[in-house]
């Protein structure tokens, strides 16, 4: 019987097998005792230098019991409990969207309302502002057309008594071109 010593080199091992095929380091393996092994580490033809590490061995009764259990710290919150906070913060979070709905609706009503009662002020602005443009329009008219025999100025249009709103064009048509285009495509140039 042989013994590996702690090397790890080609030499010893091409040597151990020499010694299992029933070369001279079996015959000299027997001669040697178990405490010679022990000091030498392995002799198998004297040969080989003694080794210098200590094989490193377990403890005399052995190893302790692995324990492979699941043994994490418990940490924080229960799964229940996180469940229930999460559930809570929900619920409040609804809670405060519908104040919030209910409050953004009675603003917007609000402003609705602001709206409606400030729509007759500025009809009647835009109303007065018509009938100051027709107004110069047919003064205007007098002044072009006070040589034209048979006209009649500010001769109704339309054959009806009822209220027509002027266009723009009909509004504009004395005025500098500037200003038409002005009233027409004033805001398509700040956008």
């Amino acid at each position: 019987m042989f013994r590996i010593a702690s090397c790890v080199c080609g030499v010893c091992v091409a040597q151990c097998v020499l010694a299992a095929a029933g070369g001279a380091g079996e015959q000299r393996g027997s001669a040697l005792t178990a405490a010679e092994e022990d000091a030498s580490g392995a002799a198998l033809d004297g040969t080989m230098a003694a080794s210098k590490v200590k094989q490193d061995m377990p403890p005399t009764g052995g190893y302790g019991p692995v324990d492979y259990r699941r043994n994490l710290p418990r940490r924080g919150l229960s799964g229940y409990s996180m469940f229930g906070v999460g559930v809570g913060l929900m619920v409040f979070g609804y809670w405060r969207l519908f104040r919030w709905n209910r409050e953004r609706r009675r603003l917007h009503i609000e402003d609705l309302e602001a709206r409606i009662s400030l729509l007759p002020l500025l009809q009647a602005e835009h109303d007065r502002r018509t009938l100051r443009m027709l107004r110069e329009n047919l003064e205007e008219e007098v002044v072009i057309m006070k040589d034209v025999p048979g006209w009649k100025v500010g001769e109704k249009m339309f054959h009806t008594d009822r209220w027509v709103s002027p266009i723009t064009e009909e509004l504009f048509n004395l005025r500098p071109r500037e200003e038409t285009l002005r009233k027409k495509f004033g805001f398509l140039r700040y956008v």
